[in-house]
């Protein structure tokens, strides 16, 4: 009996060493630089939020975020991914240390002040959710580009663009590290725990939930 509860005890350790050890992978092209593997990463922007402040990247140092691509008008697939993702920012609404960042793909009607009275309907806290307009093509360029995320316009699509229904989970260093579909639930809970994982390895002195 003692032997038959060592080896349980035994296998529950393993699971649980295995569990924190796990890291996210980090996607996108990658490069050798002398001895150094080189990861892509999110280039500079520059964007206005809801609340007319400027947002670049520099607002995202020492955070992790999730970055989504989204336009207000959008008949099909963006209600559902913003319900989503306001259950992963719930999750961590408390977190100091995980933002969150949507830009509009259609800036021409995605005014500023659109984009307030929207997340104020959602009643989220504008200083760790930004909703972000500026350049349209300087946004489909950083989607294409840097998130590896699609977004163009298609005046034969519904709402007039085509675009990604993907969450990106982007690390500290501007990797990103998880990429999930916006519109499912089962991917929204997976983003949840990978946002755990994520934090456990950038602020391994933190209870990540709580602090």
């Amino acid at each position: 009996m003692k032997k038959t509860t060592f080896i349980i005890l035994s296998c529950l350790l393993l699971i649980a060493c295995s569990e924190q050890e796990r890291k996210l992978p980090v996607f996108g092209t990658t490069y050798i630089e002398g001895n150094d593997t080189v990861y892509a990463a999110i280039r500079p922007f520059s964007f206005i939020n809801q609340d007319s402040l400027v947002i670049t990247d520099e607002t995202f140092k020492n955070r992790i975020y999730v970055a989504d691509f989204i336009f207000l008008s959008c008949p099909t697939i963006c209600p559902v991914m913003t319900r989503q993702l306001k259950r992963v920012y719930d999750a961590y609404s408390d977190n100091p240390h995980v933002y969150f960042l949507s830009h509009s793909i259609d800036p021409a009607n995605d005014t500023v002040a659109r984009l307030h009275a929207y997340t104020r309907e959602l009643g989220i806290d504008n200083t760790r959710w930004f909703f972000v307009t500026g350049n349209r093509d300087s946004i489909f360029s950083i989607a294409n580009h840097s998130y590896f995320a699609t977004a163009f316009a298609d005046s034969t699509a519904p709402g007039g663009f085509i675009h990604s229904g993907v969450f990106l989970l982007v690390d500290t260093d501007k990797h990103i590290r998880g990429a999930y579909d916006g519109t499912n639930a089962d991917e929204a809970d997976r983003l949840i725990r990978d946002i755990e994982l994520l934090l456990a390895e950038e602020f391994p002195t933190h209870n990540s939930k709580q602090n």
